[in-house]
């Protein structure tokens, strides 16, 4: 889909167990932070009602590449005595191009598409996309949280979403508790998910050699994976005008980790350039390429901290977080925001985002041909080594009813590299790993009922 770190940029797009924050601890922290306090505990339980918050995003990649129009709907109910039900609903578009992780060749290149019944061909010296990519998403969430006597917050939660080829089922739950008169708090927190997977023309045996039209002999049946994630966070305030938190998170994915339209080229292991077959005629892929084959399972460890400073009115929000997992990718990103009112009514808001990661270990950026097929090999870019920068601006303001909206502008880009023991021969002169661009459009609209 889109490069992985757009994830994180989108708050929903490639993720990072952001769900099992102790968010609520931290909103009332937040709220205490910034001077505003709470509601009346006799107003809220007398008058409890609905407040929404909802947003309609564009993301959009150079060179006709991947489209997202996503909008997202989060309803919160008050209830008496501190009780919250959260309903979301987030309804994703997606249309565009997608490289299919085979190498740029200086001759045209002919590749048999998912579904299997029809190929499409890549003009000479351009980075190889697959335009069939369309899918509509549609995703739920639900969540109950309510006090445990005193010092205690429970919560808990389930997720579904659905896409053309993709299903997700998840549930996840979260134990808070204050100290230190509610200067500190602990939580912990669980989230399990079970995935199936249908891909378009059945799901591709790992390194198995792309065939030609209507042939399925290296295809296999639906798959399916699980998702195990827990989080233990610490929230503190520091001082009147200083909030920090801190967050380990574990994450252990098992079953089916493979991207099913993702392939590598075999090549020629002087040239560099991928080897020619006339197997299929105008059939089928006219050089030899394989799918890709993963490890089935992956265990993540991240370190998150955040910190929120109140200044006059003004309040810079600073984070960064670690992530290292048994592929061998380790990442590094820092998020950087600063509210500035204007007047009463409205405010500015910069942000920055970096964001590295190093390859994985089975990162190759073709095979050879004549060697011995690797026991795992991926061309992903989103496995390889990259950076990305997003930076923009948001605008946001009361409207005369008294509810907020904003508009949010950013830039995304994205430069990465191949291994230069990796490249062979004429793949020296061709640019394998092209620059990503985007641009990403919200607008936001909270209300209450």
């Amino acid at each position: 889909m889109v490069a992985a770190d757009v994830a994180a940029t989108k708050g929903s797009i490639m993720g990072n167990n952001s769900k099992l924050s102790i968010s609520g601890a931290l909103a009332a922290a937040t709220c205490t932070l910034l001077g505003s306090g709470l509601p009346e505990p006799v107003q809220a339980q007398e008058e409890p009602g609905w407040d929404f918050n909802t947003a309609l995003l564009y993301y959009g990649e150079d060179g006709d590449r991947v489209q997202d129009l996503s909008l997202n709907i989060l309803s919160r109910r008050a209830f008496i005595d501190d009780k919250f039900l959260s309903l979301g609903l987030t309804v994703d578009a997606l249309t565009g191009a997608s490289p299919n992780g085979a190498l740029p060749q200086s001759s045209a290149q002919t590749f048999t598409r998912p579904s299997g019944e029809k190929t499409y061909t890549t003009p000479a010296g351009e980075l190889p996309l697959d335009d069939s990519f369309r899918d509509t998403r549609v995703a739920l969430t639900a969540s109950w949280q309510q006090p445990l006597g005193r010092l205690y917050q429970l919560s808990f939660g389930a997720s579904a979403s659905a896409e053309y080829d993709y299903t997700h089922a998840g549930l996840n739950a979260k134990l808070a508790r204050d100290f230190n008169q509610r200067n500190t708090t602990v939580s912990a927190g669980i989230a399990v998910a079970h995935d199936s997977l249908d891909p378009v023309g059945g799901t591709p045996i790992g390194l198995a050699p792309m065939l030609g039209e209507e042939d399925t002999s290296n295809r296999m049946g639906d798959q399916t994976k699980d998702v195990l994630d827990i989080v233990f966070g610490v929230t503190q305030v520091m001082s009147r005008n200083l909030l920090m938190q801190f967050n380990y998170s574990y994450s252990d994915a098992s079953g089916y980790l493979n991207d099913p339209y993702k392939i590598l080229s075999i090549v020629d292991g002087v040239t560099g350039d991928a080897i020619p077959t006339n197997d299929f005629g105008d059939d089928g892929p006219s050089q030899l390429n394989v799918f890709e084959k993963r490890p089935d399972t992956r265990v993540k460890h991240s370190l998150f901290t955040q910190a929120k400073y109140y200044m006059n009115g003004k309040v810079l929000d600073v984070s960064y977080r670690y992530m290292t997992d048994d592929w061998e990718i380790d990442s590094h990103t820092v998020d950087l925001r600063y509210r500035w009112p204007i007047g009463d009514r409205s405010y500015l808001e910069p942000h920055f985002r970096f964001y590295t990661q190093t390859e994985a270990e089975f990162y190759r950026a073709s095979l050879i041909d004549g060697q011995p097929l690797p026991e795992y090999a991926s061309a992903d870019y989103r496995l390889g080594n990259f950076d990305a920068i997003t930076a923009g601006l948001k605008y946001g303001w009361k409207t005369g009813s008294g509810n907020d909206m904003s508009v949010r502008l950013e830039l995304y880009q994205q430069s990465g590299s191949i291994p230069s023991e990796q490249l062979i021969g004429n793949q020296l002169d061709r640019d394998n790993y092209p620059d990503l661009n985007a641009v990403i459009l919200q607008f936001s609209y909270r209300f209450g009922l």
